[in-house]
């Protein structure tokens, strides 16, 4: 799961929800001082919520754009019901189209809406092109696929994947996490510890989880197809980026490299993060966003 850096809102953004035809969405929205330049949907991963994206809304409000980042359907404070077609991908895609809508709609001023996945998200989002392009149209002013993959996730990490999927009909969420605690502490990989206020909040994030959103997409992640040649036909003309950092437990680099060249999209790799630059190195992952959305392209290199 991504780690926030930080919970603290900056003066920028404020909490909100967004009503859409599909229900109502808990997020997160920062507003430009000066002159708008577009719109952003931010759209997280499994396991994770709108505080994952929380260190990029300042840079990019400053930056010109009204931000929003979003909890899916069963994450957070957005919640769910407890019925496995709510959280199949194309459903979840729906609710990306339908935040989409409401997003222009709540502008209402026709700047261009810029929309980006991280992860699972980045599954997700693609299903809402995929959708969006057999009805003969796409909102979006660009996509960005951020550290997600074909298809897949790497075997190693579907195996860990399985072993929550095989817990889940008999463990509490609460016992759960303190398995996933006492594995983490047992690992030969010490990480960092979060301050307590951010530990603190992925126990509470992690407890407010639907264990039916869970179930459904981690089974999307450890077996969902490669759809790439038909997003690559569908965004013919759109402005794709694939941005990762250079590492990446859950699909190995190279692969998303690969990606981005069956895609024919702008490719961003970032210096010192890994499967959250978002989170992990926020400042030059708002850089990029900014330059790939102002159309002034983006370095190819690591950034």
């Amino acid at each position: 799961m991504s780690t926030p850096p930080f919970l603290t809102l900056p003066r920028c953004a404020r909490a909100v929800r967004v009503a859409t035809e599909r229900g109502g969405f808990a997020a997160l929205r920062a507003e430009p001082a000066g002159e708008v330049r577009g719109s952003a949907l931010l759209v997280p991963g499994f396991t994770g919520s709108k505080e994952d994206f929380i260190a990029l809304l300042e840079p990019l409000a400053a930056a010109g754009y009204r931000v929003t980042a979003v909890d899916q359907r069963g994450q957070h404070e957005t919640g769910g019901p407890d019925d496995p077609a709510a959280y199949a991908v194309g459903a979840l895609g729906e609710d990306v189209r339908a935040l989409t809508r409401a997003l222009a709609g709540e502008a209402g001023d026709g700047r261009p809406l810029h929309v980006v996945g991280h992860s699972f998200g980045g599954q997700v989002v693609r299903e809402a092109v995929l959708a969006a392009a057999a009805e003969g149209a796409l909102p979006w002013a660009s996509l960005t696929l951020m550290s997600t993959g074909a298809g897949a996730i790497d075997p190693a990490e579907a195996a860990r994947t399985k072993l929550l999927l095989d817990a889940l009909p008999v463990l509490s969420l609460e016992e759960i996490w303190q398995v996933m605690q006492q594995m983490e502490e047992g690992g030969g990989d010490r990480k960092e510890r979060p301050a307590a206020d951010v530990a603190a909040f992925l126990h509470r994030r992690w407890l407010a989880n639907v264990p039916r959103a869970l179930a459904v997409t981690g089974g999307h992640l450890v077996a969902g197809p490669d759809r790439v040649d038909e997003l690559a036909a569908a965004t013919a003309g759109l402005p794709v980026l694939v941005l990762s950092g250079v590492r990446d437990h859950a699909w190995p680099v190279p692969a998303q490299t690969r990606m981005a060249e069956r895609l024919g999209a702008r490719r961003v790799v970032v210096e010192d993060a890994g499967h959250s630059p978002n989170a992990e190195r926020p400042a030059a992952t708002a850089q990029a966003l900014a330059a790939f959305w102002a159309g002034g392209g983006v370095s190819p290199d690591v950034v």
